[in-house]
């Protein structure tokens, strides 16, 4: 609290960027954890809450007759207008923000102080929910092919690598630790999926340190026992995520690429993904786009054309679409990295899963995923994310939020084949950033349990579990063909859409006022109280039949022919029987497996 200047403001307008005349008149509260807007209209008690962790910038505009003015930026994508009366008031509420939104320590972080209403034991149990070794399990490793390694137990070959990690069943222990030396960061080579179907595997690793000649035969030979762990190919690929000039000026520092003529048997292919400058003023400059007042079409899609942020999209989904198609069409195994390991790796690893793996399109899937090639494989998240005031804003880059886009991208071509929805993404999105919780806090699993997060801090997953029952797709098919095997999605520019739903998710003048999601969701609630109620009438019918049936005496008198028409029949009154339709018609063509009959089914 020794931060506030202000603790309350009143008559201070809060802008709608969208329509102007429904600007609201309200007081502005300062908290240690939030800044609270309070509508002061007479009957009306609408709050708007701003999590100062989630704010990313604070600007104070020139004063004007109205007032002075304050925007604030969130991570999120929440814009807020706010016009202050005086000048003074607004200068102090500057400060204040400004010092509120940009912790310099850890502690400050607002995981180490939210207290939910859980006890203790709940609270441990939460972070008990995901459990890496059984995903691993599930996709049949350790095997013969396949071991866990201790070698990474106290993080000393890779500081920010996780503990536990699987390596071919051949690799001993000096090649592990040669080839580490080799790495950008002892990022030695290491399995993140395996293919239990084929034996293919895909794995990761940084950059080879290996600048115009060097070479380690530690190193190599560690990419000899990958390729012997895959029975089936006789070779493999070596996939480089970064273009290929970024990668040869690596050379220059002592870095760069493998030289396929000191590896047997690989094949290597680059794949374009720009740094993470790049991703970064990409998205900047499509989020200038989106802040344009009324901007007519051709505005917009110029804009968002020249801001390259959907070919950078693409260009990670095209990654990910290659190494599926090598693991599930070839069966052969690819080794993935970019420069040291955590960002464009993360990216394709995830989303090739996403593409081979039904499992991954699940909610528990989706969790077990992010936990696992993000989390534990240590992407920089407080870097990436600019937790702390003191993290260098050249590493702030929005990587993460591409691979969610991803997501999103193939829920729109594949609507029948998620678990989850929308929701779901954006609810994940807003809490890698708001610091609530602690998965997304320090840079690897090292620095988590040297904050102790797992001992003082709760879990995103066990709160997104609990209320899973509103992430759910209504389209979702287990059985439905699309939910089988490997997508194939199409990368025609064409095909990639603007994702209103995270980017203008606050501007609600441009939403409909109910989703398609929620409405259908809607309506199966009530047809499964339809089907509820009319089992239970005829329980009610099949027990009064009986009771009535015990009445009849044996001379009672027949009950009339089956061809007698009552006076209410539906034949008799000109009710069509509606379970007579044509064998031929429009329902009966349609392709059981296709969007458009589980929409109808919905």
């Amino acid at each position: 609290m020794e931060h506030i200047r202000l603790p309350k403001v009143e008559n201070v307008k809060l802008v709608d960027r969208v329509s102007p005349r429904r600007s609201r008149v309200g007081t502005l509260y300062l908290t240690a954890t939030h800044s609270i807007f309070v509508e002061s209209e007479a009957g009306v008690r609408n709050e708007t809450w701003v999590l100062h962790s989630l704010v990313c910038s604070v600007e104070k505009q020139a004063a004007a007759a109205s007032g002075c003015s304050l925007l604030i930026h969130c991570k999120n994508f929440q814009v807020l207008h706010f016009v202050i009366p005086r000048e003074r008031e607004c200068h102090d509420v500057h400060l204040s923000l400004q010092r509120l939104s940009q912790p310099e320590s850890y502690v400050e972080l607002y995981c180490f102080s939210y207290k939910p209403n859980v006890g203790e034991v709940e609270r441990r149990q939460e972070w008990d929910l995901l459990d890496l070794k059984a995903d691993y399990s599930r996709m049949g490793v350790p095997n013969s092919l396949w071991k866990l390694s201790p070698i990474n137990r106290h993080y000393k070959v890779s500081d920010t690598y996780p503990a536990d990690l699987f390596v071919p069943e051949s690799a001993a222990p000096p090649v592990i630790v040669g080839s580490s030396k080799f790495r950008s960061r002892g990022r030695f080579p290491t399995l993140s999926y395996y293919s239990k179907d084929n034996h293919a595997a895909i794995c990761r690793s940084s950059q080879p340190l290996s600048g115009f000649s060097a070479r380690c035969l530690e190193d190599e030979q560690m990419l000899e026992a990958i390729l012997r762990s895959n029975p089936r190919s006789d070779f493999m690929y070596v996939v480089d995520t970064r273009p290929k000039l970024n990668a040869i000026a690596n050379r220059a520092a002592g870095k760069g690429y493998e030289n396929e003529d000191n590896y047997s048997n690989i094949k290597f292919q680059f794949i374009g993904i720009e740094n993470i400058h790049v991703m970064r003023n990409s998205q900047q400059k499509m989020l200038e786009v989106c802040e344009l007042r009324s901007p007519s079409m051709s505005d917009f899609l110029e804009g968002l054309e020249s801001s390259g942020w959907l070919k950078h999209i693409k260009a990670v989904l095209d990654a990910g679409i290659f190494i599926a198609k090598a693991v599930a069409e070839e069966a052969v195994s690819v080794l993935v990295h970019c420069s040291d390991g955590w960002d464009r790796t993360a990216q394709v690893c995830s989303v090739a899963c996403v593409l081979l793996d039904p499992y991954y399109r699940t909610l528990r899937g989706l969790m077990v995923l992010i936990e696992r090639d993000w989390v534990s494989f240590g992407h920089k998240f407080s870097h990436r994310c600019n937790h702390l005031v003191g993290d260098p804003p050249k590493e702030v880059s929005p990587i993460i939020d591409q691979f969610l886009e991803c997501v999103w991208q193939l829920m729109e071509q594949f609507p029948c084949a998620f678990e989850f929805n929308e929701r779901f993404l954006i609810a994940i999105h807003g809490h890698i950033y708001s610091c609530l919780y602690g998965n997304f806090i320090g840079n690897n699993q090292r620095e988590r349990i040297e904050l102790g997060v797992r001992e003082r801090t709760h879990s995103l997953w066990s709160y997104l579990w609990m209320n899973r029952a509103d992430f759910i797709n209504p389209l979702y098919r287990p059985d439905h063909s699309q939910t089988q095997g490997l997508l194939r999605p199409s990368t025609a520019p064409y095909c990639f859409k603007f994702w209103r739903g995270l980017y203008n998710h606050f501007d609600r003048g441009m939403h409909p006022r109910q989703s398609v999601e929620d409405y259908l969701q809607a309506i199966q609630e009530e047809t499964q109280q339809l089907h509820d109620q009319l089992a239970s009438h005829k329980q009610v019918g099949a027990a009064l039949s009986l009771l009535t049936a015990s009445h009849f005496s044996p001379c009672q008198p027949k009950a009339p022919e089956s061809t007698n028409l009552s006076n209410g029949s539906d034949q008799e009154s000109g009710i069509a029987d509606l379970s007579c339709r044509s064998p031929l018609s429009e329902d009966s063509t349609r392709d059981p497996d296709s969007d458009e009959a589980a929409y109808s089914a919905a």
